[in-house]
């Protein structure tokens, strides 16, 4: 039985945080480990160049988040990690791809769309500030994931759009150059219901576009320190108090067993203080990272190990990429005259 191709890809800015951990990291390494599918994970350097114009930081970002996803136990034996840049074939199929991508798409992308909305709401030109990498970014993202043929592609509600429009995409390039033995394969997206979606210090979303993000791998009195910045009510010890709407709860239910999730909503109930639900948060939260952490603070201080990582999962992805895209320059007409 052919396995499934699952595609995953990770955008290089900012530090990790615990909302990055338990929404995309933690989940998509325990995918990794089911036996019938081929997992590739890439470090989506290209498209942070869209936000961020800072070389360091995006060089800071990619040698961080390799290291948090090695040091979380991505296997790299038995799936294929590598950073993006590192396959020239994806800009390749970029270029191809905008060849046969109708403008109107792009038009109707989430965000250029919201970017014109923002211009035009402030008074200013339409245009104002918007690139041609935030324009037509869906065009690398679709190469990105048609490249290697993925089946599924995980992603949040808001990047729906994103695997609907390399769909659109593929079934064009295969409609005019390979009708009959379609190249590309159609990729479908996958959304999972039950990833927690965690609430950062103020109660909002935790994004780093807010500044209310806990990164995930603080020393351990900084890890404290953030967790008792979290907005709480005024209910003092002894009242109870609802979990529901506390955002101690939420992050605890995200890293507690079942049972523990019981004892703590009953603890709630029997109304434990603020202080002492914080302290039994962070011993939670640290227990479950105190090995990542420090294996994460050893491969910083080896970055050649990590570079080592990259490359050999790079090399792995060029032996789908070579080859694919040999046969699409075939089919458009790109190749040596005969």
């Amino acid at each position: 039985m052919t396995k499934q191709r699952v595609l995953t890809g990770i955008t290089t800015t900012g530090t990790p945080h615990l909302g990055n951990y338990v929404g995309a990291i933690r989940p998509a390494i325990e995918a990794s480990r089911d036996t019938d599918i081929e997992s590739f994970y890439f470090l989506a350097d290209y498209h942070a160049l869209i936000k961020c114009q800072d070389p360091a930081a995006v060089q800071q970002s990619t040698r961080e988040i390799a290291a948090t996803w090695l040091a979380l136990g991505l296997d790299v034996n038995s799936t294929v990690f590598y950073r993006q840049s590192d396959i020239a074939e994806i800009t390749e199929l970029t270029w191809l791809l905008t060849c046969v991508c109708a403008k109107g798409l792009m038009n109707r992308a989430h965000a250029y769309k919201a970017a014109v909305d923002a211009n035009v709401a402030e008074g200013e030109d339409a245009d104002k500030a918007i690139t041609m990498g935030l324009f037509s970014y869906p065009v690398l993202m679709a190469a990105d994931i048609l490249m290697f043929n993925a089946n599924v592609v995980p992603v949040g509600k808001d990047q729906i759009q994103h695997v609907e429009m390399a769909r659109d995409m593929a079934q064009r390039f295969n409609h005019i150059y390979c009708k009959k033995e379609p190249l590309l394969t159609l990729p479908n997206y996958q959304v999972d219901e039950h990833v927690a979606v965690l609430q950062g210090l103020d109660g909002r979303k935790m994004s780093k576009s807010y500044g209310n993000t806990i990164p995930l791998f603080l020393p351990e009195k900084q890890l404290k320190k953030h967790i008792n910045k979290i907005k709480t009510n005024l209910l003092e010890p002894g009242e109870a108090k609802d979990p529901d709407t506390s955002t101690v709860f939420q992050i605890w239910q995200a890293f507690a067993t079942a049972e523990q999730t019981a004892d703590m909503r009953q603890a709630f109930a029997d109304g434990i203080g603020w202080g002492d639900a914080k302290k039994q948060l962070f011993e939670l939260v640290n227990a479950e990272l105190a090995e990542a952490r420090e294996q994460y603070n050893d491969l910083l201080e080896r970055p050649a190990d990590i570079e080592e990582a990259l490359q050999v999962g790079a090399e792995k992805a060029r032996q789908v990429s070579q080859p694919l895209i040999a046969q699409l320059r075939e089919a458009v007409g790109i190749a040596p005259i005969r």
